[in-house]
């Protein structure tokens, strides 16, 4: 053989073997996808209980859209969307579809915010009154002489008031980020005042980051969402998302309507919230990929888009509370795992991301529906089995044990768990249920004679007894023991 035609089957068996190795990681992935689509399951089980597939779930929780992106290995590896970014108009869902992300904001304003003090324009550690021009936070006697900082604001412990905002209809009156902070008209929040003294405790506050919002304002003399753009999103490579409320530069297609679980769409198709740091970003899973691994890289020293290793470990390090960050919740494992992660809710939409701290790993869930919360978590659960994500698969299956009939009908009555909340026990052929005061009825499942579970939440139910037998009480077991008395 010649040493050309030698050098030409070895160019030829090269590239053959890269398009073939392309061609088996294509098809792992689209396996993978097939997999992740066919095993939702339920953070809690009972035996013999099936797995679902997406099309089902979403019917069943009347879900009209979902958008996903999977990481790994610092990578995003895919992107889907299914079903309908307008239902009436009949606009498909796609992965350029852009979601109103909720409470996920506060995890990229973090890093605007950062980024000033990271740039020595701003002390995160230093009064905020420092840096409010055009509004001062009113001390009075609750927050005891203390001063609040910035890193109070965005890790929750600024002991603030108004946890969340409700948007405003399109067409309303919108006000300024002063009369939000303030509670005047035409606000539909109340005032972002002390509840008690900063640095006591985790309180979360959307007011608290609005205020940081300001402080952007008022030190950079620019509107938040062009200075976000400018020095988050565009280094990013989040070219798609936007903080303006509403999003003026997207087209219309590209931006997803609102759903209510019974399949009614926001008035107005979603609504407008002008305290954009804690609920104004628009994006999709796959922008926020690009967030949550640039973190990942900045925090092993790898990358520094926005933030350099030094500020992203401030931001991605618990400050008062054991799980609240700056701008991010750390979830910590037994086995020392470790996610940042945040969720997010607006009117008729909910997501979810999540990003390990090392081996860059991570998924983003978007959707347009109210009660999306029910689906994220089956999503979560099939991703993480898929991909072995360690510890964010929290499915779980319980047994069911046969109680007799005598036994399930002397738990029956109402138990009061605080004044004005009852919680009604009900029995139904061989089943027990549980409804709380104005809430819907749930089905209780034995896991031993006195000892019962919910598959909708990790909540468990045991019902006591007194010397002589009696039911007299049950034990809510939910995060903690909570008592309640039979009443009834």
């Amino acid at each position: 053989m010649k040493s050309g035609e030698k050098n030409f089957t070895l160019t030829f068996a090269l590239l053959l073997f890269i398009r073939l190795g392309a061609c088996c990681q294509t098809i792992d992935t689209a396996d993978k996808i097939r997999q992740v689509e066919s095993n939702l399951v339920a953070n809690i089980m009972a035996e013999g209980d099936s797995v679902h597939t997406m099309q089902e779930r979403m019917a069943f929780y009347h879900i009209q859209g979902v958008s996903i992106a999977v990481i790994h290995n610092h990578k995003m590896e895919w992107a889907k969307a299914y079903g309908w970014a307008d239902k009436d108009e009949k606009i498909p869902l796609t992965t350029e579809t852009l979601f109103q992300a909720g409470s996920i904001s506060k995890s990229l304003n973090s890093m605007g915010v950062l980024k000033l003090a990271q740039d020595k324009k701003i002390d995160i550690y230093t009064d905020i009154n420092t840096y409010l021009l055009s509004w001062k936070f009113p001390y009075d006697s609750l927050s005891k002489g203390k001063k609040i900082t910035i890193a109070d604001l965005l890790s929750h412990s600024a002991g603030l008031t108004v946890h969340g905002f409700g948007g405003y209809e399109k067409g309303a009156a919108i006000p300024t980020i002063q009369q939000v902070l303030d509670g005047k008209k035409p606000a539909n929040s109340d005032v972002v005042r002390s509840k008690y003294e900063p640095g006591l405790r985790y309180e979360y506050s959307g007011g608290g980051t609005t205020i940081s919002q300001l402080i952007v304002m008022d030190i950079t003399g620019k509107p938040y969402d062009k200075y976000m753009y400018d020095n988050v999103l565009a280094p990013l490579g989040m070219t798609a998302s936007t903080y303006q409320q509403p999003p003026t530069d997207k087209s219309a297609e590209l931006i997803s309507t609102a759903y209510y679980p019974n399949g009614k769409e926001v008035t107005g198709k979603y609504h407008i919230y002008p305290e954009q740091a804690a609920a104004g970003l628009w994006t999709n899973p796959t922008d926020l990929c690009k967030y949550i691994i640039e973190t990942q890289l900045a925090y092993e020293g790898q990358s520094h888009k926005v933030l350099n290793q030094q500020m992203t470990r401030v931001r991605l390090t618990p400050y008062h509370d054991k799980s609240a960050a700056l701008g991010a919740f750390i979830d910590a494992y037994a086995d020392s795992t470790k996610y940042f992660q945040h969720g997010g809710v607006d009117e008729g939409f909910i997501s979810q991301y999540y990003g390990s701290l090392t081996g860059g790993n991570g998924l983003v869930i978007m959707v347009n529906t109210a009660n999306g919360g029910q689906i994220i978590p089956e999503i979560v659960n099939s991703i993480a089995k898929v991909y072995g994500f360690k510890d964010l698969n929290h499915s779980k299956v319980m047994k069911i044990v046969t109680v007799s009939d005598a036994t399930l009908q002397s738990y029956t009555g109402e138990y009061e768990i605080e004044p004005n909340l009852l919680l009604a026990i009900t029995k139904e052929g061989s089943n027990l249920f549980g409804k709380l005061t104005g809430q819907q009825r749930v089905q209780l499942h034995p896991e031993t004679q006195s000892k019962f579970f919910l598959k909708e939440a990790d909540v468990q139910i045991e019902f006591i007894r007194d010397d002589k037998g009696q039911v007299t009480g049950l034990v809510i077991y939910e995060g903690g023991e909570h008592k309640a008395k039979k009443v009834k």
